[in-house]
């Protein structure tokens, strides 16, 4: 290369975007800035008793915007103007409805404060009902079963449950919407100009996993069958999409708008998006054999296999079997846990009432957030010295329903063995175990199917952050865990394939081989630890077919 390039790397997570700046080729982070969502910030459009999670369009353009200017000003304007493409994720299946030109609702005046109009989070779990229908519609029907590359069981945090939901509950919304778009594709279109509901370039890895999306039967389910599911659902199909498109493509190119708002360089590229676990999966370095644990507040979990190893298998309970979703040529195989760090959150939150309700008129909110802040980091030291065992604790971690195996969002989270004995420390430390021990239920699941798991990548926040975490989880699965070095592998792999969509490299892989990470820090199990965690694993099973049907009511 003549001189150095850059590409941006966008990844927008949960509560906030995060864009990085990365030199394509070493893969060194330049510079990265994180934006977080204000109006998810104060609570908006959400309601955790109802499960209900909506995010409003405009925190995505305004910490869009906001994150990549950040990023830019913390370089030099030789770096500003060799920025060559960008890549894309988001978190999904993260759904909203738009109008014939692609605007999303809640841009408009009269849907603006409209929870309906907003783009439906991944977490949001207000769809099981309409999740149960599809599910039983697809076993009874007398046709294809169109789960079955979704692991056999629809979720009410994929595509087809939220729009079915919405449009049972909302008469405005179901009339204005002329289609509806994920994440993944709206960010990438907006950027593009690209924004014709018909005409965007719709994301392989989205549609596949979550749309029930497959080349076999002409890309999404037949009309008869979406009619069968709801009437609701009947012509919705002609205003979607037949074909899809992998990672590797670009979307489109930046438009002299969002170029002159972002300071760079009109008509770069810009990556078609992908779910941020599979993105990350590949600036992790995902290959054959590897599994990578993305762990954040909740867990995605990606694998992948050569189409001629899994060849026609159909692996059952989890989110799904995609060709070409994470890795162009390969099967992308994803599965997951819809609570990881969001249960430890809860326990903190749990022991923080009094402080934030009770003692409110004697502290400080410095003080009380200080107090709140420390909660965490002191059960972890406390918790460290606490044997494997020792208690007789077991906790199920279903307490925002089950991912993988075999999805299923009605599912609650229970605590067994709790005496007078039992106290904040030995609670949490359980608490951790079962996050490791659902991480284990996913990886047999696998195993079963004989796709093999010979090590385990993980990266996100809480790998960074909690060496007890990772060490309770190396011991439960027995096997070493490796952390990825980088700060950000989730936005490195977005940035990938912004490379890619450059010209810059052929592949990803030959992305992955030039401008990854590679790792930090390797757990190991200790195997007296093992032995008695896989004992307990056995109580954590027990338990799960002992409470599931009490624990879906």
């Amino acid at each position: 290369m003549s001189k150095i390039k850059y590409v941006i790397g966008m990844d927008f997570g949960t509560d906030s975007v995060r864009s990085v700046i990365v030199d394509v080729s070493n893969g060194e982070e330049i510079s990265s800035h994180i934006s977080y969502f204000k109006r998810w910030a104060e609570g908006r459009y959400c309601n955790p008793n109802k499960n209900q999670f909506r995010q409003h369009p405009l925190d995505h353009i305004e910490s869009l915007e906001e994150s990549v200017v950040g990023a830019l000003k913390k370089v030099p304007m030789d770096i500003k103007n060799n920025v060559m493409g960008i890549g894309v994720d988001t978190t999904g299946s993260t759904a909203g409805p738009v109008d014939k030109n692609g605007i999303a609702l809640a841009l408009k005046e009269e849907f603006a404060e409209n929870h309906n109009a907003m783009f439906v989070m991944w977490k949001d779990h207000t769809p099981v009902e309409e999740a149960e229908l599809i599910n039983k519609v697809a076993r009874s029907w007398g046709g294809e079963d169109y789960t079955k590359y979704e692991g056999g069981v629809y979720s009410s945090e994929w595509f087809w449950s939220k729009i079915l939901h919405i449009l049972k509950e909302d008469n405005k919304v179901r009339e204005a919407a002329f289609s509806w778009v994920e994440h993944a594709d709206w960010i990438p279109a907006i950027l593009t100009g690209n924004t014709d509901p018909l005409k965007i370039k719709r994301s392989r890895c989205a549609a596949g996993h979550k749309a029930m999306w497959h080349a076999s039967w002409g890309g999404l389910p037949p009309e008869e069958f979406l009619a069968r599911i709801s009437p609701l659902l009947s012509g919705l199909r002609g205003r979607l999409y037949t074909e899809t498109y992998t990672s590797d493509n670009a979307a489109g190119r930046l438009t002299a708008e969002w170029a002159a708002r972002l300071g760079l360089k009109e008509s770069i590229p810009v990556s078609v998006g992908a779910y941020d676990a599979h993105m990350g999966a590949v600036g992790a370095g995902i290959s054959p054999d590897t599994f990578v644990k993305i762990i954040g507040t909740s867990c995605c979990d990606i694998a992948v296999s050569p189409k001629n190893e899994i060849g026609e298998k159909l692996v059952a309970g989890i989110c799904g079997q995609v060709d070409s979703s994470v890795i162009p040529g390969m099967i992308g195989l994803e599965a997951g846990q819809s609570a990881y760090g969001d249960v430890y959150a809860w326990f903190r939150d749990l022991l923080s009432w009094p402080l934030e309700n009770l003692l409110s008129s004697a502290l400080s909110k410095k003080e009380i957030k200080e107090a709140v802040d420390s909660i965490i980091p002191g059960l972890t030291e406390a918790a460290s010295k606490i044997n494997p065992g020792e208690s007789s604790l077991v906790v199920l971690d279903w307490l925002n329903g089950r991912r993988t195996p075999y999805a299923d969002q009605k599912l609650k989270g229970a605590i067994l063995g709790v005496t007078l004995g039992t106290d904040a420390p030995r609670l949490f430390r359980a608490l951790i175990e079962a996050t490791a021990f659902g991480a284990k239920a996913i990886i047999e699941r696998f195993n079963e199917e004989n796709i093999t798991i010979n090590q385990v990548v993980a990266i996100g926040g809480i790998p960074k952050k909690s060496p007890l975490v990772m060490q309770i989880l190396s011991d439960v699965l027995d096997m070493p865990v490796k952390v990825a070095k980088s700060e950000q592998a989730v936005a490195l792999g977005a940035a990938m394939f912004g490379a890619v969509v450059t010209g810059t490299y052929k592949s990803v892989e030959e992305a992955q081989k030039n401008m990854g990470s590679g790792f930090e820090t390797t757990y190991y199990p200790d195997k007296e630890k093992a032995f008695i965690y896989n004992t307990l694993y056995a109580r954590y099973k027990k338990l799960g077919n002992i409470l599931e049907d009490e624990l879906r009511k």
